[in-house]
């Protein structure tokens, strides 16, 4: 690091908090072992829907990493059969196939490979043990780990469930961190310092173990789009002009 680069770590530091010492949790999304099965696309719903109305209540849409964009997302039209496996502990009771017959049906087109995989739960028919199966219906920030620049997406309602390239973030505060975690200043802190090296000419990952050491100051302050977010974003951190502009330029 440069010596303008090491005053400002030890400055941001000193100023925030390590991600991993919020209240949040960052998970990874479902992992169905056999995605030709789960995910389906739009036709194929509306088709088991129609064969059965309550097929509604397990199919959900669903979010790849390349879905993802900056500040939003582009729906690909595709949607998880969601035969969760339950949490025990909770109280949640694993999806029985045998209450979903269209569904079933559908599955049993690829019932060899559903039985083969090592993703699967109490029966072929089920996914994995997820204990935050829960999470998915929360607002949460969802992204992909692979970028060139940050592509975070704040599902506010809960809309979408995240395929196995998805992250997502739940927890406190997370409109804040959505629009800081976009900011030039703080994608500037995390590549330079927390992100392990980069990929390829200009990729760079949010590792959970990277994300979770970036450092964000706890004055929680109400940040939106507009042009100031790198102003505002400066005096959180308490950069100096030559900082601000050092990281500008760069």
């Amino acid at each position: 690091l440069s010596e303008i680069e090491q005053r400002i770590k030890a400055k941001i530091e000193a100023v925030g908090t390590p991600l991993k010492d919020w209240d949040i949790q960052i998970n990874y999304g479902i992992k169905t072992g056999f995605n030709e099965a789960f995910i389906i696309n739009g036709e194929k719903r509306k088709e088991l829907i129609a064969q059965d109305p309550k097929s509604a209540e397990i199919i959900r849409p669903i979010l790849r990493g390349r879905d993802i964009k900056r500040y939003g997302y582009e729906f690909a039209d595709l949607y998880l059969i969601n035969t969760h496996n339950g949490v025990k502990e909770k109280g949640i009771k694993r999806i029985n196939i045998e209450d979903y017959p269209a569904v079933k049906a559908y599955l049993d087109l690829f019932y060899p490979q559903l039985e083969k995989r090592a993703d699967q739960g109490d029966t072929p028919y089920n996914l994995r043990n997820c204990a935050y199966i829960e999470d998915f219906s929360k607002q949460k920030i969802m992204y992909s780990e692979i970028v060139r620049e940050p592509q975070f997406y704040l599902d506010n309602k809960g809309e979408f469930f995240a395929e196995a390239t998805t992250f997502i973030m739940i927890g406190e505060h997370l409109e804040y961190l959505y629009h800081l975690l976009h900011s030039k200043i703080v994608t500037f802190f995390f590549k330079t310092f927390y992100a392990g090296g980069g990929l390829g000419t200009d990729g760079y990952r949010y590792k959970k173990i990277f994300l979770e050491k970036l450092p964000i100051p706890k004055d929680i302050i109400d940040i939106n789009n507009e042009n100031n977010i790198e102003k505002v974003v400066s005096q959180l951190y308490k950069l100096t002009e030559e900082e601000f502009n050092y990281i500008n330029s760069l």
